[in-house]
């Protein structure tokens, strides 16, 4: 056995927090629940409970890094129970929601966004230690299963069937199936700034809009993600032209380092 299992097998035998994990669990729980409910027609419970999860699952790593209990087995643990919470559980209840009467394309677009969550995990944790924390790159998993839950919640809200403009559901499932695996960066909320102080009016302005989202929950939820998910592709777009610019001067100066090179060996 390698001297990597040895250490992972010693930390096993030693135990596992307790506190991080049983968030996750509840996360796992939530989740699972939401599956219930979609396979038993109760489609607002099963939105309400995806988003149970995604509070559960912002709590567990916050936790762990507070109290000093963060492990591989957490880690691990977590991206597993996201997979259920985010992955499998939104794709099965769009699919007895709304894609049902596609047939081929239903079940595929349900799947679609089960392995493209999947894909999305595993890039993550794959690409932790390598890339900023201010930013994801492709949509996270949680704000996905989100924007369905949001989109469940707000066609009830309406009063509207799942059958009203279900084409677009079948693109909107399709799109953040896409939008996971993309390298569209999002903001990640993860910036150190934002819990230091900060002017009064900003202040305000977070009572303000936790007033409006508890005056009309259901449609100012789907309003929030659905900016959050535009807001990847809209900043994508706005600095493409910069970028364009930068690579090209990046291109300019490895062409003449090249061809300075090759004029002092000859």
């Amino acid at each position: 056995m390698s001297e990597q299992g040895i250490s992972r097998s010693e930390s096993m035998r030693k135990g596992i927090y307790i506190l991080p994990n049983l968030f996750t669990t509840g996360s796992l729980f939530a989740g699972f629940y939401g599956m219930i409910s979609g396979v038993n027609g109760d489609f607002r419970t099963a939105a309400i409970c995806i988003l149970i999860s995604a509070v559960f699952d912002g709590l567990d790593g916050k936790v762990a890094r507070a109290t000093g209990t963060t492990s591989k087995f957490g880690v691990e643990y977590d991206s597993l129970a996201d997979l259920v919470a985010f992955g499998v559980a939104p794709g099965l209840i769009m699919y007895f929601w709304a894609l049902r009467p596609f047939g081929r394309l239903g079940w595929l677009a349900a799947f679609l966004f089960v392995v493209c969550g999947a894909l999305r995990l595993a890039r993550f944790n794959v690409q932790v230690d390598t890339v900023e924390s201010k930013r994801f790159v492709g949509l996270p998993i949680p704000a996905a299963a989100s924007m369905v839950s949001a989109t469940v919640l707000f066609f009830h809200h309406m009063g509207w069937p799942s059958s009203y403009k279900k084409l677009a559901i079948l693109i909107l499932i399709y799109c953040l199936a896409f939008l996971m695996v993309s390298s569209i960066k999002y903001y990640s909320f993860k910036d150190p700034e934002l819990i230091k102080r900060q002017p009064f009016g900003f202040l305000v302005l977070a009572v303000l809009l936790l007033i409006v989202i508890a005056a009309e929950p259901a449609i100012m939820m789907f309003v929030l993600f659905v900016c959050y998910i535009l807001s990847g592709p809209v900043t994508f777009l706005v600095t493409w032209p910069r970028r364009r610019r930068l690579e090209k001067a990046l291109h300019k100066g490895h062409e003449e380092m090249v061809q300075s090179g090759r004029k002092s060996d000859s």
